[in-house]
């Protein structure tokens, strides 16, 4: 069965890190600061808890508080909402948040759902294919 797995990068720990380095010296002023280091913890937990797979079968969108599954069958549509990032909208018209899963992942998508998902990479080739048959026939 194929499984494609959107994660955020593990090198955004890198900044859960960064936090803690900075956070240090603040915590350890007065006793009770040291729960600061809640930040980058909570941080560290999102990047690492954050993620989307995607099967044949399904969708599993994988948050921080709690796991959605949504059958191919349940998928309604997949809506772009700002920045890029991808909202997958239910028979139901609910929307599920998909972690990670950007604009420029739909090919992949497309290609793990079987044609579900359209691509749009492929309507933009067959449209410049014809724009550039109309002009060499123009041209004779």
């Amino acid at each position: 069965m194929k499984k494609l797995v959107f994660r955020i990068p593990a090198t955004a720990l890198l900044a859960a890190g960064l936090i803690a380095i900075c956070v240090t010296p603040v915590a350890w002023l007065a006793p009770g600061l040291q729960a600061l280091y809640v930040l980058p913890l909570g941080y560290a937990y999102w990047v690492v808890r954050n993620r989307t797979t995607v099967t044949e079968v399904e969708l599993v969108a994988r948050g921080v508080f709690g796991t959605t599954t949504v059958k191919w069958a349940e998928l309604k549509s997949i809506r772009l909402v700002q920045k890029g990032w991808l909202k997958a909208v239910k028979d139901d018209d609910s929307e599920v948040t998909l972690p990670a899963v950007r604009f420029m992942h739909l090919p992949a998508l497309s290609l793990i759902s079987g044609g579900r998902v359209p691509d749009p990479t492929v309507k933009e080739e067959v449209a410049e294919e014809e724009v550039a048959e109309e002009v060499v026939e123009s041209e004779k």
